[in-house]
């Protein structure tokens, strides 16, 4: 660990799968002879695993510290100075399953290497974590990997491989570029709002002063007020700026054109810098003058540009001498002239790789290279903080409202200066948590003893026995002296059982031990100290004794701290702040990510008690932010096969959901435990790391679980609606002796509505939490039978989407939308109920009685929720009705208004086609009667019978709805991947046919340019891709891996109940319907799984059998 902030630098390795991130950090590795030079590449020392070794990628993010001497000119001194750096490095996988494994290790570094393949160029998963860098303000470093392909697979010339880097880098520089553009847009509409206000505030204080100053005020607006703009120069790659390393991590070799101006800048008489500038790009060297031209003065003449001509013709020598045609004696003329030694055994060795690979580990060594640009571009920390600190404390703000703010406290200036003093505040963030083997501690490993210890040993031994006058020491006794075991370490075994965890149990592990994958960003953490845990729901602008923080603060003993380094871990016994570490001590404690506050090293922290809180209140801080980038989409359905072990698997999902941070665990309502996970691959090493690790039980896993919507369309040939003389979905409903009857009507919502409603679901989580949370305060409970299961253990399968409209907006946007849809939908906005499933789905409720004031937009100005505009006074306020002809029954209409919301919520959460959830619908409540022809005896009646009424209502009321939904034309939506697939020209056909089998389609394909590779793009049905990663690797015997990344829901257009009917029809397809309906297959198989009346035919075509006697 450095104490000395300015020489530490935090940073990650991110890219797409498969292009080289664990090989290149093997090459770091080596330079701190933490592997042999021959084992880098072929090792993967980075990936632990065992599943991780045998697939070849990486699935858990890992950290080492690396250490760097580097050398300086000091100018004037005619002497070098060196400097000693620690670099904390983070390699993260690039698979779409684990994506949250690289938002958690973003989330802890200050910069990133962007590896890239140089043939399969710029991918999905490029982009996403170029988004992710973007978002986190990390200075990235562009590592063009895999450059070796373009000479020994693409057998490119030197000038065509110049022009491919070029290209690859521009369409790099693009994804940089859209990030930029899309950050000034909407800096732009934030400016133009800004300025809008304060016209507005302008004009109401002319109004008051009088026209003169209104007229200097407008005047004033242009030259006060004007749009700043950004340069975007610092946010690109350029190889003249040291910010792009061109490197092949599996030979070894990486460099920046910095190294080639260093060896030429004193041949050729060009200063150093000056040369630097121009070694890339359209710069060439006139072999008459020898100076350095440009494009425009060339005058026809065909010269080669100075990086083809310096750097790449050198660089296919090596490769066209060792590789591809191996010749001795231009390799010993090469060796002689880079002045490198290579043992003569070497050079006669027919292994060509390996020499190649010593050749260029001492030429261009690619750890000296990258450390080198990791000094020079990412800052350290002390000054990254400064930039990213003011983001993670204030997350709503904008990064350019945040620009060179001051600290308002000690405890922001501690975190923008990364103070590491005794006095400074303790602050650190856990991003994740992450399982570790009792026996891979430190504590519990033995020690080796090497034999300068035996001999210290023996000579302490001689000394003692000198001492204590003894003649001889058996041999016993001496062995019993030597450490064979460090089992009894100074800081003690790990505990087995964990703190009570925030349910009251306790966790006990017996194998398994959870640590703390942390960064320190203020202060000195030591071992055996107390720390301050606040956890993601801890509210910074409340008070740390407020009721709803109090539960989300504990006090954590940190019992051991660790440096990583890939899979071993070393104790030690204080961590300063800007590195990075791992800590034992929060089981139980800490779920996922937490933040541990203290105000120093030295202070003691009490048990959580009021008091002590509110004296560490200055010191307590949330830093907590991650978001999930892949969402969990594939579920399945757990048990033991001994039922006896129920309590083991229990133990097992829990500690699984706490080690892995994008796996979900729940019970559903029909008893089932259910883990929720992001794809295939990551579902087989969940269960592998229960069976094995977590558990250690036979488990039986369903198939899997995937999820549908249910859609209503106005089809061509439907049936004559069910209600005869009224509008399609209507459905006239009762509960029993008519105490209640109501009508309700199923519409399929516009397009654009839905859509609206899709897109902004996060307002509506917002409204409905604000909402929830104002009613209990002024104590009423809305009582939904089925609320708790549906809020908490439903998971979450939609994709993150961005509100479109600011949330105080929301209904004034809706409210245009239904206008422009025109007809019925014109006042929906203001007779909202309720939206559902789990009141923020993109169905709706809608009042149609008129008489009572139901509406959610009302409701929700009443209670100032989303900080709505002030409305006019002319609006009927909740609870009044203007209608005098119903005002003896409204009082008994509202005690219904929960019932028929618990059973709109319910319908809309468990469809009628297979209980799957629906989506863009509106359910118009047009009227609620209470009684019959004896109104005032079924009133006492109902009130009599209060419970079993209001449970036959909302049955009632679930049923209409489903039944007003099967009235038009039902769909089935599917949930699909986008497949992004690069496949070589041989293996197309068969790729095409894997995905056609799949009921996938291709959306697009591309020609990689100068390569014989295609990049396609398909859409492909969720329930049909299991499997699918295998078979196309199968068929294409390897050369072909698809990326799936869930993309949302596409309406499968075909009626699940449709039955050849017309003439035609029958003479094509027969009664029996020979082609077989997808949809209605679909569908009984989730009807099927989920228990459900199943209408099929067991037995078809079947004959009695005869029994003929002799």
């Amino acid at each position: 660990m450095a104490d000395n902030q300015e020489q530490v630098r935090v940073i990650t390795t991110i890219g797409h799968v498969d292009h080289g991130k664990t090989t290149f950090v093997d090459g770091l590795l080596v330079a701190n002879n933490i592997i042999s030079a021959r084992m880098a590449g072929k090792i993967r020392y980075m990936d632990s695993r065992d599943d991780e070794q045998q697939r070849g990628i990486t699935m858990e993010s890992s950290a080492v510290s690396l250490r760097f001497k580097m050398l300086r000119d000091t100018k004037g001194e005619g002497s070098n100075s060196s400097s000693n750096y620690v670099i904390n490095l983070i390699d993260t996988p690039g698979h779409v399953d684990f994506s949250t494994e690289v938002s958690a290790a973003s989330r802890l570094c200050d910069g990133a290497l962007v590896l890239v393949d140089v043939v399969e160029g710029v991918c999905t998963q490029t982009i996403t974590v170029l988004r992710q860098a973007w978002r986190d303000r990390l200075r990235p470093i562009l590592v063009i990997n895999k450059v070796d392909r373009l000479v020994t697979e693409l057998k490119l010339a030197p000038i065509e491989a110049y022009h491919h880097l070029a290209q690859l880098i521009e369409q790099v520089n693009a994804v940089m570029g859209s990030f930029f553009a899309s950050e000034r847009m909407d800096d732009d509409l934030r400016w133009r709002e800004a300025r809008d206000r304060r016209l507005a505030e302008r004009k109401e204080k002319a109004a008051d002063e009088g026209e003169d100053a209104a007229t200097a005020n407008a005047a004033a607006e242009p030259e006060n007020d004007a749009f700043e703009e950004k340069d975007d120069e610092d946010i690109y790659f350029s190889p003249e700026r040291g910010n792009v390393i061109f490197a092949s991590a599996i030979d070894g070799w990486g460099f920046r054109i910095g190294k080639f101006a260093q060896l030429y800048a004193a041949k050729l008489g060009i200063n150093e810098a000056n040369l630097r500038r121009v070694l890339w790009g359209d710069f060439y060297l006139d072999p008459k003058t020898k100076r350095v031209i440009s494009f425009k003065h060339l005058r026809g003449r065909t010269l080669k540009p100075l990086f083809v001509q310096f750097v790449l013709d050198n660089i296919w020598a090596v490769y066209e001498n060792v590789i591809l045609n191996p010749n001795p004696d231009k390799v010993e003329k090469i060796v002689q002239t880079l002045n490198i030694k290579i043992l003569p055994r070497d050079l006669k060795s027919k292994d060509t790789r390996n020499l190649l690979s010593l050749i260029f580990s001492q030429w261009l060594p690619v750890s000296t290279c990258t450390f080198q640009a990791v000094v020079d571009v990412v800052p350290p920390p002390s000054f990254a903080q400064r930039v990213r600190i003011p983001k993670m404390l204030h997350p709503e703000r904008h990064f350019d409202d945040l620009v060179n703010v001051p600290p308002k406290n000690k405890l922001e200036e501690d975190l923008y200066n990364c103070c590491s003093g005794p006095e400074a505040f303790v602050v650190a963030y856990v991003s994740k948590m992450f399982a570790v083997s009792q026996s891979e501690l430190p504590e519990h490993k033995r020690k080796t003893v090497t034999a300068d210890e035996m001999r210290a040993k023996g000579r302490e031994a001689r000394e003692a026995r000198l001492a204590t006058g003894a003649q001889k020491t058996p041999m016993p006794l001496l062995l019993e002296r030597l450490p064979i075991s460090d089992t009894q370490s100074s800081n003690g075994a790990i505990p087995v059982v964990s703190k009570d965890s925030s349910d009251g149990e306790a966790e006990v592990s017996e194998d398994e031990t959870l640590l703390g994958f942390a960064r320190l960003y203020s202060g000195t953490i030591t071992r055996s100290t107390k720390l301050y845990c606040t956890l993601p729901k801890y509210n910074a602008s409340l008070s740390p004794s407020h009721p709803s923080n109090v539960k989300h603060i504990a006090v954590v003993d940190v019992t051991a701290l660790y440096v990583m380094m890939g899979r071993d871990l070393v104790p030690v016994e204080r961590v300063a702040a800007g590195n990075v570490f791992a800590l034992a001590g929060l089981g139980g404690i800490v779920w996922r990510n937490a933040t541990l506050c203290s105000l120093s090293s030295t202070s003691a922290v009490g048990e959580p008690g009021i008091d002590n809180i509110e004296s560490a209140k200055d010191c307590l801080v949330n830093l907590a932010g991650i978001t999930d980038q892949a969402a969990p989409i594939v579920r399945v359905a757990l048990e033991p096969e001994n039922p006896a072990d129920m309590p083991q698997l229990i133990k097992g999902l829990r500690l699984l959901s706490q080690a892995d941070p994008c796996v979900e665990t729940f019970q559903q309502q029909t008893g089932e435990y259910v883990i929720l996970t992001a794809g295939e691959l990551h579902l087989e090493r969940c269960l592998k790391d229960l069976r094995e690790r977590f558990a250690k039980v036979a488990i039986q896993a369903s198939k899997p679980i995937v999820p549908f919507r249910e859609v209503a369309v106005k089809g061509l040939d439907m049936a004559p609606p069910k209600t005869k003389d009224s509008p399609r979905g209507t459905v006239h409903g009762s509960i029993s002796q008519s105490l209640v009857t109501f009508t309700i009507r199923a519409v399929p919502l516009p397009q654009t509505v839905a859509d609206f409603l899709l897109s902004n679901v996060s307002i509506l989580k917002r409204l409905h939490r604000e909402g929830h949370a104002q009613s209990r305060k002024g104590g009423k409970v809305h009582a939904v039978p089925t609320e708790e299961y549906l809020t908490e253990n439903t998971a979450n399968d939609e994709i993150a989407r961005q509100a479109t409209v600011r949330p105080e907006e929301f209904f004034e946007a809706l409210d245009k939308l239904s206008k422009d849809a025109g007809g019925q939908w014109v006042d929906i906005a203001d007779n909202v109920w309720a939206f559902g499933p789990h009141h923020v789905g993109p169905n709706v409720l809608v009042d149609r009685m008129g008489g009572m004031s139901t509406s959610l937009r009302k409701r929700s100005q009443k209670m100032n929720l989303l900080r709505p505009d002030v409305r006019s006074p002319s609006d009927t306020p909740e609870g009044t009705t203007p209608a005098a002809s119903i005002m003896g029954e409204t009082r008994h209409l509202r005690e219904f208004d929960d019932c028929v919301d618990t059973g709109f919520q319910l319908a809309a959460f468990q469809g009628a086609l297979c209980a799957e959830p629906m989506q863009g619908m509106a359910f118009f409540v047009d009227s609620i009667q209470v009684g019959g022809e004896s109104r005032a005896a079924d009133v006492d009646n109902i009130h009599s019978k209060m419970a079993q009424v209001t449970g036959s209502l909302i049955s009632a009321v679930k049923e209409a709805c489903r039944s007003g939904f099967l009235d038009w034309s039902p769909r089935l939506m599917l949930a699909m991947y986008t497949c992004d697939i690069q496949a070589a020209t041989d293996v197309l056909g068969k790729m095409y046919g894997v995905v056609s089998r799949r009921r996938g389609r291709i959306v697009s394909e591309e020609m990689k340019e100068g390569t014989s590779f295609f990049s396609i793009r398909a859409l492909l049905p969720v329930v049909e891709s299991f499997g699918f990663a295998d078979e196309i690797r199968k068929r294409t015997s390897g050369a072909a891996s698809p990326q799936l990344i869930f993309s949302g829901y596409e309406t499968l257009d075909q009626d699940p109940f449709w039955v050849p009917t017309t003439e035609e029809e029958l003479e094509d397809l027969g009664e029996k319907a020979d082609r077989a309906n997808l949809a209605r297959g679909y569908m009984d198989a989730v009807r099927k799984r989920k228990g459900m009346f199943v209408d099929q035919k067991i037995v078809e075509h079947a004959e009695k059998q005869r029994t003929l006697k002799k």
